[in-house]
């Protein structure tokens, strides 16, 4: 009798454990973006690496032209910017760990307490699939209020609480990294 309860026992837990899967709460995909803003001195990104100014996001994106690559920065309050690689830059090959197709969103987030830093990659999770030929784009466009919208399928994420899907259809929240900064004019870590 005994014997068959704890085989009940073990069939329920494993049909139950089957049946809840597992959102992990970061990417698989690798950025491995190391950025040092003493150097730079970037502004733009400087505002969004403060936690005392949380609600602030900027994008990271990187452009090569006349045989440069710069960094360049946007953030959801209008500020922008732009910054030749260092040396340790082109060392790093940063150009190549900017989010899956490159394109990064960092700041922390105004709703905990202690602020949260975040980093999402910033292809809509929803449309872009990272291994298409050909390569689409589905970048996402960032508002004051730290809400992500892709203009494809009309999703709205909140930045403010780990890339939740606030408005639109039901599926996959914002890809999110493992990252940590040393604060607005110190290192960027994503990985």
């Amino acid at each position: 009798m005994i014997k068959n309860w704890i085989y009940t026992l073990i069939a329920l837990v494993a049909f139950t454990a089957c049946g809840n899967q597992v959102e992990y709460e970061y990417t698989d995909y690798h950025s491995n973006l190391t950025l040092d803003n003493s150097v730079h001195l970037d502004a733009t990104l400087a505002s969004a690496m403060n936690a005392l100014s949380p609600g602030i996001f900027t994008i990271i994106k990187t452009q090569y032209k006349s045989g440069v690559n710069y960094y360049q920065f946007a953030n959801n309050h209008k500020l922008a910017s732009e910054k030749p690689f260092t040396a340790i830059d082109v060392r790093l090959q940063n150009q190549l760990h900017i989010g899956m197709n490159n394109g990064l969103i960092v700041g922390y987030g105004n709703l905990d307490n202690p602020a949260r830093f975040y980093a999402y990659d910033l292809q809509c999770p929803n449309c872009f699939t990272p291994d298409a030929y050909p390569l689409r784009s589905y970048e996402l466009k960032i508002d004051a209020q730290g809400i992500a919208t892709c203009t494809h399928c009309k999703r709205t994420y909140n930045l403010n609480t780990g890339g939740n899907i606030v408005s639109g259809d039901k599926g996959r929240t914002l890809y999110r990294y493992r990252a940590s900064t040393t604060g607005p004019n110190g290192l960027l870590r994503v990985n």
